[in-house]
């Protein structure tokens, strides 16, 4: 008897031909697969990206408040030394020139600058001056470093220029100098700044003023000594007793004359303190 073939087992030529296609199909992502893939590596590298930059921005915060506390250091090694405070400012003639030693640096009346009275009592370590969040020259001469202010209404001493007295008599240095309160009558050490963040439109400054405006009589010099709220909306300060803060709200001034704020200090990215001298006055 003839046997006919049995025929092979599987899958339907209608069937597995769709199959085929669809396997074929699926080699490669789509481009729909690529944007989402795209998207995703996008949004990672944004997201590590503000992670890297806030990180150093909170390293430089840090940095910075590290540097307040060793100027605190080193003035109140100063006083230790010396009986009070250093003078913010002085001016002495010198070689037929004239020498202005500030309380960071000293200008000779060649050009050259060496040791300051607080660069001294640092070892001479002048990054300390450099606040790490400012970009910029300095506004005093051909400073170094730059960024941090001092609290020259109350606190040092003022020298004003060289002159003569009636009698004939040079007028320098300490002898010609606006004094600060004493140390002796420092009542408020918890609240009282001595080097801050400085700032106005011109960039750094160095010479932290009061806003009432009762020691300097110059409204246009008192905006130019403001300080500077550079770390994310923050100025950092140090106060007399050592402790640092990083005040977040800047004030316009007792006077709070709109011209000087645009112009001079610009508000409100730098500002007082307060707008009284309760932040600045020790007594």
């Amino acid at each position: 008897m003839r046997r006919h073939p049995k025929p092979e087992r599987g899958l339907p030529d209608a069937i597995l031909r769709p199959i085929a296609a669809r396997t074929t199909r699926r080699r490669g992502f789509t481009i729909v697969e690529m944007l989402v893939v795209l998207g995703v590596v996008v949004t990672i590298m944004a997201l590590v990206s503000t992670g890297l930059k806030t990180a150093s921005a909170a390293s430089r915060g840090t940095a910075c408040r590290s540097n307040l506390r060793q100027l605190h250091i080193a003035a109140e090694s100063y006083l230790a030394t010396q009986g009070g405070y250093p003078a913010a400012i002085l001016h002495h003639v010198i070689d037929g020139g004239v020498r202005t030693t500030t309380w960071d640096f000293q200008h000779r009346p060649d050009g050259t600058i060496v040791e300051g009275p607080i660069w001294t009592h640092l070892g001479g370590k002048d990054r300390v001056f450099q606040c790490p969040d400012f970009r910029g020259d300095s506004t005093f001469g051909a400073d170094p470093s730059t960024g941090y202010n001092y609290n020259t209404t109350f606190v040092g001493a003022e020298g004003r220029y060289p002159t003569l007295d009636p009698d004939g008599n040079l007028l320098e240095g300490w002898d010609h100098a606006r004094r600060g309160i004493p140390a002796a009558a420092h009542r408020r050490p918890t609240t009282t700044a001595l080097f801050g963040d400085g700032g106005w439109i011109g960039g750094a400054n160095k010479f932290m003023r009061a806003p009432s405006n009762t020691v300097e009589v110059d409204l246009g010099l008192v905006h130019g000594g403001t300080q500077a709220f550079r770390h994310g909306g923050c100025a950092n300060l140090v106060c007399l007793d050592g402790h640092v803060e990083c005040e977040d709200v800047a004030c316009c001034g007792m006077h709070g004359h709109e011209a000087f704020l645009d112009t001079i200090t610009d508000f409100p990215r730098n500002g007082f303190l307060s707008d009284d001298d309760s932040r600045y006055d020790p007594r």
